[in-house]
């Protein structure tokens, strides 16, 4: 017997980028990896540990799916990569070139506590016209009104972000949160 699957509507696609080390943020990664599972979206992220993990264990706990674009080959692996919440490991072998895939893949990304490798992945981003919102970001400069770039203060603001830019991909905020039927 064929199982059938059914998709109420195509998945957007979330990014959260930070740090490979355990610094300061898990819990705020882990609370945005969640919201991102509970609104129905998938988790991006580089696969790794630190906050790439906390947000990858939050998306997880709330029953998402997570989808880690990794840095190695699958015959040489990275410590920690993938980590252990990812479900759909993406096997690269781009090093830092990977940083590519992770910003122009989702719909937005969510870029948190990093160095050069999530500033890289905010500026691919901005170029491609994926909107990125900064908690805790490495600081830059920016002319904002050209780039859609939006810093916030905390979590919460940080889902109010990407609420607001995934309804605007729905085109409808009832549809968004309903699932728009696939034909």
């Amino acid at each position: 017997m064929v199982s059938e699957i059914k998709l109420r509507r195509r998945p957007y696609i979330v990014g959260v980028m930070g740090s490979h080390r355990e610094e300061g943020l898990t819990k705020e990664a882990r609370l945005i990896g969640r919201a991102v599972a509970e609104r129905g979206c998938v988790l991006l992220t580089g696969g790794g540990p630190g906050l790439m993990r906390a947000a990858a264990q939050g998306a997880h706990e709330a029953g998402g799916l997570v989808i880690g674009i990794l840095p190695n080959e699958r015959s040489r692996p990275l410590p920690g990569y993938p980590n252990e919440f990812v479900d759909i490991p993406i096997y690269t072998g781009l090093s830092d070139a990977r940083n590519v895939i992770n910003a122009k893949t989702p719909h937005v990304l969510i870029a948190l506590n990093g160095s050069v490798g999530t500033i890289s992945e905010i500026a691919f981003a901005l170029r491609a016209g994926t909107p990125v919102i900064g908690f805790c970001c490495p600081e830059f400069s920016l002319n904002t009104d050209e780039y859609p770039f939006k810093r916030v203060t905390s979590v919460d603001a940080a889902i109010r972000e990407m609420d607001a830019i995934l309804k605007k991909w729905a085109g409808n905020a009832e549809d968004f949160f309903r699932g728009v039927p696939v034909i």
